[in-house]
Formats: structure tokens, sequence, C-alpha cells
């Protein structure tokens, strides 16, 4: 077994993490006024910050304040006061470990109720068959459109680490715009941005260049990368192994391998197709195969709950794990591992034949638990998926009047 679990990791940039265990990215919901980081988020990570690990990537914060996952995302823009993020990063390096700030942009996956704009690559929108309503219509963006995109990235990066913030992961993974227009089943451009991988990686590539030339050199920059989509005909481990080499050269510190999208939730363990493993480490056998060519650190991401699992990652040559699920049911985690235990409890597993549905209860029981920990409640793993589902919604439709209420309130403001 490995012993490499609790010794630390430099990256190029000459950053250096105390230890190879991530808190990954989960998708919060809980911005508080303004779209901006809350109470509940800081106690949130300094509970995490406390728990032993690493690095803490956070959940996806939003580049366009047009264009949210949801109605409860963060957003980082050029109008955004730095005073709440300031807060955040203090939050998340309280116990000695880094953190970066994922920023995002969802593309097509926004919620038809949300205000605001529904971009794509193309105008190929969200294929959930009965629930597929459930998204927006997308447009194709304009080349103007990509570039300013570009350049939101950039200031979100730049922003991040005016604030404190360690570094940025570039999210290109699990359906979301970048993602969206390195598949060859959404993105079905004829221009410099379709066609070709090299094309259709042409976004990200620029992103990450223009994110690199605004950061300092010791700020860490990830891409979240899917090893696969698990869709037929899709992005698949040989594209990501060709992108891999592609960020090589641009200054790059890590590669964040996971998987799946709306459409195939392989990230859950529910993919479409069945190239994943059932229970734990969803995504080895393609990290592996990856690991071999690859000029950059990975980490990976997806089912890993026990430190055997943990250590079996880091054997096959994986530089760092990350942990989502399992750190929003036991936050001290990594202290336990380190202790020689594990954790008492597990979320109550989804067995709902409906796979998008039986992932948005997943994600929402995970959201309910994040909550508990940020008001120092007790964890309730046990809560029943469709009571943590009903209860969520509800909590959406608020936010979703706030974000509508403020949106409203920005654009008149830009406007005057």
């Amino acid at each position: 077994m490995s012993s490499e679990l609790f010794s630390p990791l430099p990256l190029r940039s000459g950053q250096v993490l105390p230890n190879r265990i991530a808190k990954a990215a989960m998708e919060e919901n809980m911005a508080g006024d303004g779209q901006l980081p809350g109470q509940e988020l800081l106690s949130l990570y300094r509970r995490w910050a406390s728990g032993g690990t690493g690095l803490l990537i956070t959940g996806n914060v939003m580049v366009h304040a047009e264009a949210l996952t949801g109605p409860g995302g963060v957003v980082l823009d050029e109008h955004a006061p730095l005073k709440p993020f300031r807060e955040w990063a203090e939050a998340g390096k309280s116990g000695g470990g880094a953190i970066w700030m994922q920023i995002n942009h969802p593309g097509r996956q926004v919620q038809a109720d949300m205000p605001g704009v529904v971009w794509g690559p193309s105008d190929v929108g969200v294929s959930l068959g009965k629930h597929s309503s459930r998204f927006g219509r997308p447009a194709a963006m304009t080349a103007e459109q990509i570039k300013a995109t570009v350049t939101r990235y950039a200031v979100a990066a730049r922003r991040a680490e005016k604030a404190g913030f360690d570094g940025v992961e570039i999210h290109a993974a699990h359906g979301y715009l970048l993602s969206q227009f390195l598949s060859p089943l959404v993105n079905m451009r004829t221009d410099a941005w379709g066609g070709s991988l090299e094309n259709r990686a042409r976004m990200l590539l620029d992103i990450v260049r223009a994110v690199r030339a605004t950061v300092s050199p010791s700020f860490a920059v990830a891409v979240k990368l899917n090893s696969a989509d698990f869709q037929r005909g899709g992005f698949d481990a040989d594209d990501a192994r060709q992108v891999i080499q592609m960020l090589a050269p641009l200054g790059v510190d890590l590669v964040e391998l996971s998987g799946g999208s709306y459409e195939s939730p392989a990230m859950s363990g529910r993919p479409a197709d069945s190239r994943t493993q059932a229970r734990e480490a969803y995504f080895l056998d393609l990290a592996r195969d990856l690991v071999k060519t690859s000029p950059l650190p990975l980490m990976l991401t997806g089912g890993i709950t026990r430190r055997e699992t943990a250590e079996q990652v880091l054997d096959s040559g994986v530089a760092i794990i990350g942990m989502g699920t399992a750190l929003a049911v036991t936050p001290d985690l990594p202290d336990r591992w380190r202790d020689g235990r594990e954790a008492d409890h597990q979320l109550r597993p989804v067995t709902w034949s409906d796979k998008a549905l039986a992932s948005a209860a997943g994600m929402a029981q995970v959201r309910h638990q994040m909550r508990r920990i940020a008001r120092n409640r007790r964890i309730t793993p046990d809560t029943h998926p469709a009571v943590a589902l009903i209860s969520e919604r509800r909590r959406q439709r608020r936010a979703l009047r706030s974000y509508r209420a403020w949106l409203a309130m920005t654009q008149g403001t830009a406007g005057n």
C-alpha cells in the first residue's frame, strides 16, 4: 500500500500541498445576499479546513452573472466586492491547507426558469427524456461572446488571487460550457471552435493562457476534465489524453479527472453506460490509462470513501485523491485516516431507476448535509432522498426569487 497519502505534493507553480487529499468541488448553492459568499459558506469551509485536507476546492463560482447553474450560485465578476471572498479564502486556509476557487460557466446546463442567458457551442439542448424541459434551449455563441467569456474567466482568476485564494480550477467537465465545446455530440460548429479536437479545445486553451497571463507565477492553475463523457460518440479517454498534452506547455499545475454530465451522471455513479466501477473510485481504470502518458500530475475524484481505496488510487500513479460526498458526511475524514479510523456513516443510497432524478436527489442529500455542517448541526446521513429533494426545491424557489431581484437590480444599475 502507498505511504504517500500524507506526504507533501510540490507543484510546478512552486506551491506545495501539505498532503495528497483534496476536498473536490461540490456545488453548495449557498450564496448569500448579492450572490456572494455568506456566513454559512465560511462556517462550512472552516469545518473542512480543520479536518486535515491538504487542498479545498470550492464549489463552482460563476464567471458570468447572467449564467448560473442554479439560483444559489456565487458570482465573481468585475463588479463583485472582494471582502466576502477574502473571508472565504481565510476560512479555507485556517487549517493550514490551500484553497483553490473553481471557476465555471454553465453554458446550456441552465434551468429553464432561470433569468439570464443560455449559451452553448451550438443550439443543441440538454437531452434528458421527460426531464429535458427542465433546461433552457441554448443559443449558439457568437465569436464575440466566446472571446468575452474567455476574458470573464481571466477576470475571475485575477480577482480570486487578489482575494487571497491559492489557485483556481477551470471547470471543463460534467457537461458545463467548456465540456460542451469539447464534446462532438454538443459542438456542431464549423468555424475555429468546432470540428477537430484542436478546434473544440480552443476555448479551454485560450482561457488557460488568459488566466496564466493575468495571475502570478506562484498562483496555481488547474483544470477539471472528463476522463470520458460516458456517452457513445462523445468525448473519450483518448480525447482526454490529447487535451492533457495540449495543456502541459501552458503552465497548468494539475488536471483533475472526473466524468459524465447531466445527461450521463457518471460523477454520481450513474452513467448512461457501464464503464465505471460499481461502488468506489468510479474513474480509476480510465485514470490508470491516462497516468501512463500524462506530463501533468493528475487528481482523481469520484466515489472514494475509504483509505484503502485512496491508497490504491495513489499506487496507480495519480498524484492526489479528491473526495466530495465522503467529506460532506465526515468532514474530518483525513484526520480519521491519519489516526487509523474510517467514517462512521455513509449517505443513504438512492436506488431510484430514473437516473436523472436519482442524481438530483443524491446531490440534494449532499447539500442537505453541507448545510447541517455549516450550521454546526449533527450529520443525518439517513435522511430520505425524497425529503432532501423536496427541501432542496423549496430552497431553490426562494433563492430564485432573490436571484431574479438581484439580477434585475444589477442590470438596471449597469444601464444607468
